[in-house]
């Protein structure tokens, strides 16, 4: 009996995470307050993804997205595409999963367009999916906090946190990220 309620607990929570962003949602005024303090976490954590942030066309940030799963998984996120630290538009990203998988967490997804041209092909897009529309180069940090000379190159570059920091071995392949309103 305990086992089947942890079952439909799951499968609620998971369930919950794929339904559309109006259940989650949260308001214009979060969305900025949890980015303005993701961005300022990344920047203290690493000095080289900020240097590299600095020369970028565009920061899409997703501070908050929620990942859960129990032999199925989803994750969504609600972010803002920053350009020249401002906010200029609003977007949710949702992904889905199967195979073995049993828990939750909270990361950050932050996403750099390094030219105006990558920036205005995701810009444009009705919705944008991370290795369908376009590849992002996850970054790993080497010694000294040094980005890897192939990473820097990359047009759209992603860096994945967690409240312990940088996270590796992570992908975004097949995230799908949507254009929202936000009044």
């Amino acid at each position: 009996m305990r086992l089947h309620y942890w079952v439909l607990v799951w499968a609620a929570i998971v369930g919950g995470l794929l339904i559309p962003s109006g259940v989650f949602a949260a308001s214009k005024a979060e969305i900025d307050a949890r980015v303005t303090e993701a961005i300022a976490t990344f920047y203290a954590d690493s000095p080289a993804g900020k240097k590299l942030a600095e020369q970028a066309a565009g920061i899409l940030v997703f501070p908050k997205v929620i990942k859960a799963g129990f032999i199925a998984g989803g994750e969504y996120g609600e972010g803002s595409l920053l350009i020249n630290g401002e906010p200029v538009a609003y977007y949710n990203t949702v992904a889905a999963s199967v195979g073995f998988q049993l828990g939750a967490q909270v990361k950050t997804h932050i996403i750099l367009f390094m030219n105006k041209a990558v920036l205005q092909g995701f810009t444009n897009s009705r919705g944008w999916e991370v290795g369908v529309d376009a590849s992002v180069a996850i970054a790993t940090l080497g010694v000294g906090e040094h980005l890897g000379t192939e990473t820097m190159q990359e047009p759209i570059i992603g860096f994945i946190l967690s409240t312990k920091g940088l996270m590796y071995d992570l992908s975004l392949e097949g995230s799908k990220i949507t254009k929202i309103q936000k009044g």
